[in-house]
């Protein structure tokens, strides 16, 4: 099993749920761990104080990754402040959830801009910092939602598919300098977010999953680690972590 010692990852999003455990577990493998908040900064510094009881350097950065140059500017500071960026978890994402006919443009921007638009502007700034390093290791989250569909998610499922063919162009184009860009796709999380949705819809949700549970955000950050840290010989692929709920 290879550690990640030397190694300087950011995790987007990483202040709660998916993120922060992806977080704790690429810094229990050695990685020095910056994370990205958007609003959250109280969430944020408990994160920092965890990751640094294992003994590797962390930092938080405010930034709205809605906002590409925001999301350039992570980036930035990261590499300005430890001199290089190995690993990228584009983990970052909102929901504005309406059926179409209720859905407004700027609820398909919101989404469309956070969760695809960041993807693009973090990935454009750190391809070349890899390239000159002759190493990196990206890994985007997308969603089932984008290989199947889900009532009143137009929005979230548009981006998330657009994820996936941005991961899929990305890695053919990257290849060649050693970089690897994958995506995982979870499906129904014990997150915020789904523990937002009342017990009687969750029922119903739960119901299509073949499992019969939803996945647990450390399940998810399992994966993550292992395409950063044992998948050198894996690119351009999306792997489901979703209990069967999408084959």
């Amino acid at each position: 099993m290879q550690d990640l010692k030397g190694k300087v990852a950011i995790v987007t999003g990483g202040s709660r749920g998916i993120g922060r455990e992806i977080a704790l577990q690429l810094a229990r493998r050695g990685a020095d761990v910056a994370i990205n908040y958007r609003s959250r900064s109280a969430d944020a510094d408990e994160v920092v104080k965890e990751l640094e009881n294992t003994g590797i350097r962390s930092m938080a950065v405010q930034a709205d990754l809605s906002d590409m140059s925001a999301a350039r500017g992570l980036i930035r500071k990261v590499n300005d402040a430890w001199g290089r960026v190995d690993i990228l978890i584009n983990n970052a994402g909102i929901t504005r959830d309406k059926a179409m006919k209720n859905l407004t443009d700027e609820d398909w921007t919101d989404v469309l801009d956070t969760n695809l638009g960041s993807v693009y502007a973090t990935c454009s700034e750190v391809h070349k910092i890899m390239m000159d390093q002759g190493y990196g290791r990206i890994v985007n989250i997308t969603s089932f939602v984008g290989q199947a569909g889900n009532y009143g998610q137009a929005n979230y499922a548009a981006s998330k598919g657009g994820i996936i063919a941005f991961t899929k162009t990305l890695a053919i184009e990257l290849a060649k300098y050693n970089i690897t860009v994958n995506a995982i796709a979870p499906g129904f999380t014990e997150t915020e977010m789904l523990a937002q949705v009342p017990d009687h819809i969750r029922e119903k949700i739960v119901a299509r999953v073949p499992m019969g549970r939803f996945g647990k955000p450390e399940e998810i950050a399992r994966a993550v680690v292992f395409i950063v840290a044992e998948g050198d010989y894996i690119t351009g692929q999306q792997i489901n972590v979703n209990g069967g709920v999408y084959m």
